[in-house]
């Protein structure tokens, strides 16, 4: 058990800048309660609020949520139908609420297979909340880190078939500029919910060197305590990035 001074220490250290979160478990949760699968991922909708204005309260810069990957296209169409309509429900009644909080909102992924309302409700929420100055929330949508590096390496293809870039100047500072996340922090915790220790095709380009946290809390149960445990147990790693204490 930690000392009274070591959870003193680690509520003074600054958040992490960039959190990403797996959000797993919303189907296991319906199920355990006896309920349709709707209601699990309504649930996690107010789970995610609560994080949302959390880790905006904590001083995060950033927090990338995986709303639904590219392999999730492959579930049921009635399910997929659903979180269609919850992301569409989620984006007209959320916009208001992020922008009188000073939240910036980024949609990544593959958003052509959504409704062409979708799309316009997703630009438009960006464009009205582009001048807020607070927390980055960024909602994976359709979404996969194998896509997002295939799209990464088309523009360059592309730039280096105009000439805007030389073949020989490419290198990781150069090709994160073409990634989703380009403008934003590299995620410093990776969190996943519901007891499932893999990654699943999320972000692979963006944490490299991320601090992975695995946790057993069905996604509808994860709450503020959850995520300061996870922060803690953020604050307890020795972060190397390849390198040894005190050597290059």
């Amino acid at each position: 058990m930690s000392s009274q001074k070591e959870k003193t220490s680690n509520a003074n250290q600054p958040p992490p800048q960039h959190i990403a979160i797996i959000m797993d478990g919303n189907g296991r949760w319906a199920k355990a309660k006896h309920l349709p699968r709707s209601s699990g991922h309504q649930k996690g909708v107010q789970t995610v609020r609560k994080i949302v204005k959390h880790c905006a309260k904590l001083g995060v810069n950033s927090l990338t949520l995986f709303a639904f990957s590219s392999e999730n296209m492959k579930r049921s169409s009635e399910e997929v139908g659903l979180l269609f309509k919850l992301f569409l429900s989620v984006l007209k009644t959320e916009t208001k609420k992020l922008k009188e909080n000073n939240i910036k909102l980024k949609i990544i992924g593959d958003l052509s297979v959504f409704t062409p309302e979708i799309i316009t409700l997703a630009q438009e929420a960006e464009s009205d909340l582009r001048d807020n100055t607070g927390l980055n929330l960024v909602i994976a949508a359709n979404y996969g880190g194998q896509w997002d590096i295939i799209e990464s390496a088309k523009k360059i293809a592309v730039d280096v078939a105009n000439g805007s870039v030389d073949p020989n100047n490419i290198n990781t500072a150069l090709f994160n500029k073409y990634t989703s996340l380009s403008n934003l922090p590299k995620v410093d915790l990776l969190i996943r919910t519901s007891g499932e220790v893999r990654i699943s095709n999320f972000l692979l380009w963006d944490i490299a060197y991320s601090e992975l946290y695995f946790c057993n809390t069905l996604w509808p149960d994860f709450n503020e305590n959850a995520l300061d445990e996870a922060i803690k147990d953020f604050h307890s790693r020795d972060r190397r990035f390849g390198e040894r204490n005190g050597e290059k």
